[in-house]
């Protein structure tokens, strides 16, 4: 039985649906012999103790980071989370982190030992959320992290960044805009951990280039894949679904995801901001509920194609969470209704189909018509990231701050 919505534009109700949420994980995420336990099923089980995955790994940082600063949890499980990242997912040859490691009996042995870019900007966002709440030698990795990534990945002629390369830093010809946007967000966590002018300078270059440049070659908005040469590559990917890093097609959550980057970067800019940030934030937001909503089941589809034809009709966790956030932010920053009652129906929808009322945390993949696709509720990747940082990001917009005394 799905409980009354709550008043979810109060700041209280989104916290106390952040410690719903870390409910789940709290009793049973922490590996004692290193990390945290990446795959979940429906009921709290985990169903692979060994499997490690860059993501997730980071992505446990940031949660354990937001549940100290909000909750007052210890900051040893910071230091834990962090530590992971550092020493299990470091390559072998000592610069750069596993893709995938198989963690046993406190050892770790690389499964797949690709650089990404993509990796890099959540070891980056992990050392910057770490840093916030004073994990000592957290800010030393921002900047070593950042330099990593100038090093290997930085395209200075594009003003992007590559997007992977193989265990000895051979570069691969893809290109992407999920790692660039995803490293946009790394350094404006990274800005708000030091106040270091060349992590806001690098944001706003990495949102030009992805906002302004990369849109302008497909039809004004975000797309997925590119050659070499950063000319939009309209078939990667076009038959396989499976790819949940690469999918093909305009992405709602994406477009909705810059929405919310771009308003982050207007506040931050302050009187510099550009004036394209907000109403090209809005045309992609706008575009996403217009294309994406699901008008019979609701909620956000997956995808849809340059015809505008919803591609993948699926429902994912992190696509209506990161949809909310970005319409509070342009709610405030806009003082348009209309994007508070997106907010209202993302929430609405969210509630009735996505949350488990009973155990926390956010079911993953919903078909078309809002059955569940499996019983793994969090596999690699997921950690519900998307879901408790989309409700710290609402309290962002709404200028809320954590007690201090709670650290």
């Amino acid at each position: 039985m799905t409980p009354p919505l709550p008043a979810l534009r109060e700041p209280h109700a989104l916290l106390a649906h952040v410690q719903h949420t870390l409910a789940f994980y709290a009793p049973r995420a922490k590996d004692p012999s290193g990390g945290y336990f990446h795959c979940y099923e429906d009921d709290g089980t985990v169903y692979d103790r060994r499997t490690r995955h860059l993501v997730s790994s980071t992505r446990f940082v940031f949660n354990t980071a937001l549940a100290h600063r909000w909750f007052g949890a210890p900051l040893a499980d910071v230091r834990h989370a962090l530590d992971f990242v550092r020493t299990a997912h470091k390559q072998p040859s000592g610069e750069g982190y596993a893709w995938e490691i198989d963690w046993h009996e406190g050892r770790a042995t690389v499964r797949d030992g690709t650089n990404h870019c993509y990796g890099l900007a959540f070891v980056l966002l992990a050392h910057s959320h770490a840093a916030d709440v004073g994990v000592p030698g957290a800010a030393q990795g921002i900047a070593d992290t950042f330099d990593l990534m100038e090093r290997r990945f930085w395209l200075p002629e594009h003003g992007l960044y590559a997007d992977e390369a193989t265990p000895d830093w051979q570069v691969g010809p893809y290109r992407g805009q999920n790692a660039n946007m995803h490293s946009c967000e790394a350094m404006l966590a990274a800005h708000a951990a030091t106040g270091e002018a060349r992590y806001l300078d690098r944001a706003r270059l990495l949102a030009e280039g992805i906002a302004r440049q990369q849109a302008g070659k497909a039809s004004g908005l975000v797309w997925e894949h590119y050659r070499e040469d950063w000319s939009p590559d309209w078939d990667y990917n076009r038959d396989d679904k499976t790819n949940i890093f690469r999918p093909w097609g305009y992405q709602t959550g994406h477009l909705t995801e810059w929405a919310k980057l771009l308003m982050q970067l207007d506040r931050r800019l302050g009187t510099a901001a550009p004036d394209w940030l907000v109403p090209t934030a809005q045309h992609f937001f706008d575009t996403a509920m217009r294309l994406g909503w699901d008008a019979t089941h609701g909620g956000l589809v997956y995808g849809f194609g340059p015809d505008e034809q919803v591609c993948d009709g699926d429902k994912y966790f992190w696509v209506q969470a990161e949809s909310l956030a970005a319409a509070a932010w342009l709610a405030v920053r806009t003082g348009e209704a209309s994007y508070w009652d997106a907010y209202d129906r993302l929430w609405a929808y969210a509630w009735q189909h996505f949350i488990d009322h009973e155990r926390g945390a956010w079911w993953r993949q919903l078909h078309p018509d809002n059955r569940k696709v499996d019983t793994h509720k969090s596999p690699p990747g997921k950690t519900d990231y998307h879901t408790m940082g989309a409700c710290q990001d609402v309290l962002g917009a709404l200028m809320v701050q954590p007690n201090k005394e709670t650290r």
